[in-house]
């Protein structure tokens, strides 16, 4: 075999086995990643919300039907109309989870998939525009990225949308310089299913190659007029294609919003998207001036030069050397090759201004980063400036020219300058050294800037485990399980792993603990399961440092004509009176005192049809329809300090009795009477309590 064979084959097959070797690197990373640090799912509650839309489409569904039950069943992002709940996003991601849920049980076969495209189409990209060896490291490079790396490990859409960014620009560019009509459809059809993925992403990553487009068609022009063939027709052809599937986003938003021009998205949120002045979501909001869209916009490229692209400041420096390397040669080349690769490369690197210019005008990039200055704060500091996923691309890409003509140009003259000085062997043998030496620290360096990311989703993946401990031990089937909503009336935000099917009728069915009509809607609309309450003592906050102590208690619904209660209170030391007090939602009340309580207090009490009782007291409180019946025992030391057990349970009466549901909620409140989810009452765990704490109930029918 000749010199330059080996030559050829070095240079093409090599490459392309690293290549692959970087794709299914890429795909197990991910795939180890997304079940290990985001085993119960992200602090980003976005995931929730295309799992669920994953489901229903499984379900050949657009939307949840919840009914009457809608405020019982309402998902994070889902907006409501009627009792219908639909997800504010656009379904080609969930689309792309809900396929490995079909064929694998395992949506996160589907990242692993997008992780491998990505890796694929940037090899195929870079070596499109320059050559195989710079595809091969690009694909490396985008690969081990942190920002690559970790938000393809979570079920968000910014990575599946790169990824048909991607063939897009692959099928556009492999259509120009092999004047294929096929490749051209092709591209039609990614951009177009990207435009229905993220209409301004898609549009932001199509600009320079539409750009492109437009200067090929304006030289097809001659005194004659326009050609038909070659640029033409196939810039038509994506067009045509790709208009095809805007098409199909307008028929989208009819279906769900009632307007072609209304999306989903807008009707959740009106003030949501891309703009300038007041906007607005679910409370939060903010006047996003320019100059504070150029700040939030400084900081997020900041960070992902610095943190998020691979090896940080190495690798974009290596980016910035590579794209000023191939600019010298656009300026100074001559023949047609130089042509398309100018081209072609000047619209990859359009994409560092039209993705960077138009994240300018969307907030979605100022509230990622919370503290703005703050890079270990807010959602950038786990998942990245995830809406400037897209300049993954061509940093990559340039990076890797870099790197290919270092490799190029270094090696052979360090080479030579050791073999004017020694013998060939030696010349070798610290060659090897040196690449050796550039690889550890690149590896070293791209190490440490993934590990903090992973290691902040892990601290939340942790609290997650602690929270979700009681569900997991109870191998639950045909339950209803209430959920607490420590951020208002959402599911799955932020309990996202405890996620509905899209029919309402799974194994487990997942419902919002509200207030006791809505409860009592839910037991009825499912009166033959078991019924749970999942609840926690401690404060549900974004720290992942503070956990809570969870507990999983079974309900059942007490009946009669009419119902005889007694709860038994222990009594700490130092006790000098406590007073019992009865009341309901309606503001009526009874109380009494009990002076020098002994070890334990004892309070009787009674329900029936029209009011509830306390034995030891004359006055009756009223209760009617459904109600919430709070009996408390507040016990007093002689410098003041209190403590109170409370107990609050929802109660149903009608013509022929009542019905509660039991046991009731309970909670320990030192200094107050009421104190949430932090006082909550843990039966199964005495030791969590202080010393003398216990809290007993029973009730049943009255003799």
């Amino acid at each position: 075999m000749s010199r330059a064979v080996r030559e050829a084959t070095r240079r093409v097959g090599v490459p392309r086995l690293v290549a692959a070797v970087v794709v299914v690197a890429a795909a197990v990373a991910v795939f180890v990643v997304s079940s290990t640090v985001f085993a119960y799912h992200s602090s980003n509650h976005d995931e929730g919300v295309y799992l669920l839309q994953a489901a229903l489409l499984l379900e050949g569904q657009l939307e949840l039907r919840a009914g009457e039950l809608a405020g019982a069943f309402r998902p994070w992002f889902f907006a409501e109309d009627g009792g219908r709940l639909y997800p504010k996003y656009t379904p080609v991601p969930a689309a792309l989870f809900a396929v490995s849920m079909a064929l694998f049980g395992e949506p996160r076969v589907t990242l692993a998939a997008v992780a491998a495209a990505n890796a694929g189409l940037t090899y195929l990209l870079a070596a499109t525009v320059f050559d195989r060896r710079v595809g091969a490291v690009a694909a490396a490079l985008f690969s081990a990225s942190p920002l690559a790396l970790v938000t393809t490990s979570a079920f968000l859409p910014y990575a599946p949308t790169t990824a048909l960014n991607l063939l897009f620009a692959v099928a556009y560019l492999r259509g120009v310089r092999d004047g294929s009509a096929a490749a051209a459809g092709v591209a039609g059809l990614a951009i177009g299913t990207a435009f229905f993925a993220r209409p301004y992403t898609a549009v932001l990553f199509a600009a320079p190659f539409v750009a492109h487009a437009l200067y090929s068609v304006a030289r097809s022009v001659s005194a004659d007029g326009i050609a038909l063939a070659g640029p033409v027709r196939r810039q038509g052809l994506t067009a045509l294609v790709g208009l095809g599937f805007v098409g199909v986003t307008l028929a989208y938003n009819v279906r769900m919003t009632g307007s072609a021009v209304l999306f989903p998205y807008e009707a959740f949120a009106p003030a949501d998207g891309p703009g300038f002045g007041p906007r607005e979501i679910l409370g939060h909001s903010v006047v996003y001036t320019p100059e504070l869209a150029l700040t939030a916009t400084g900081y997020a490229l900041r960070y992902l030069a610095t943190r998020w692209f691979v090896a940080g400041p190495i690798g974009t420096t290596a980016a910035l050397a590579g794209l000023a390397l191939v600019a010298r040669r656009w300026i100074d080349g001559r023949d047609d090759g130089d042509a398309f690769e100018r081209r072609a490369g000047l619209a990859l690197a359009g994409l560092l201004v039209s993705v960077t210019a138009g994240n300018v005008a969307f907030w979605g990039n100022y509230n990622v980063l919370a503290t703005m200055s703050d890079p270990t704060d807010g959602l950038v500091s786990q998942f990245g400036p995830f809406y400037h996923f897209d300049l993954l691309v061509p940093l990559s890409v340039f990076a890797a020219v870099a790197v290919v003509a270092g490799w190029d140009r270094g090696v052979p003259a360090v080479r030579s300058s050791i073999e004017r000085r020694g013998s060939r062997r030696v010349a070798r043998a610290a060659v090897a050294l040196l690449v050796l030496s550039a690889l550890v620290g690149a590896s070293v360096a791209a190490a440490a800037a993934i590990s903090a990311p992973l290691d902040r989703n892990a601290a939340h993946t942790d609290k997650y485990a602690t929270a979700y401990e009681p569900v997991e031990a109870a191998d639950l089937e045909d339950a209803v399980v209430f959920v607490p909503t420590p951020y208002g009336d959402w599911q799955n935000h932020p309990f996202q792993y405890l996620r509905n099917d899209g029919g309402l009728d799974g194994s487990v069915v997942y419902a919002l603990d509200r207030d006791p009509g809505g409860d009592f809607a839910v037991l009825d609309a499912y009166p033959d399961r078991t019924h749970y309450r999942f609840a926690y003592r401690g404060e549900w906050t974004p720290n992942p440092d503070r956990h809570v102590t969870p507990t999983l208690e079974t309900l059942e619904l007490r009946r009669g004509t009419a119902l005889a209660g007694e709860t038994v209170v222990g009594v700490p030391p130092r006790v000098a009176r406590a007073t019992v007090r009865l009341e309901s939602e309606t503001g009526a009340s009874s109380e009494y005192a009990v002076s020098d309580p002994g070890g334990s207090i004892a309070v009787p009490w009674s329900i029936d049809r029209d009011a509830a009782r306390l034995t030891a007291a004359d006055d009756a409180v009223r209760v009617g329809g459904t109600d919430t019946v709070v009996l408390t025992v507040t016990l007093v030391q002689p410098d003041g300090g209190t403590l109170t057990y409370r107990q609050e349970t929802t109660v149903r009466t009608d013509l022929e009795g009542v019905e509660a549901v039991w046991p009731p909620e309970r909670s320990v409140c030192p200094l107050v009477t009421a104190c949430g989810n932090e006082g909550t009452y843990l039966p199964d765990r005495p030791d969590a309590h202080r010393d003398g704490v216990s809290f007993e109930t029973r009730l049943g029918p009255q003799a």
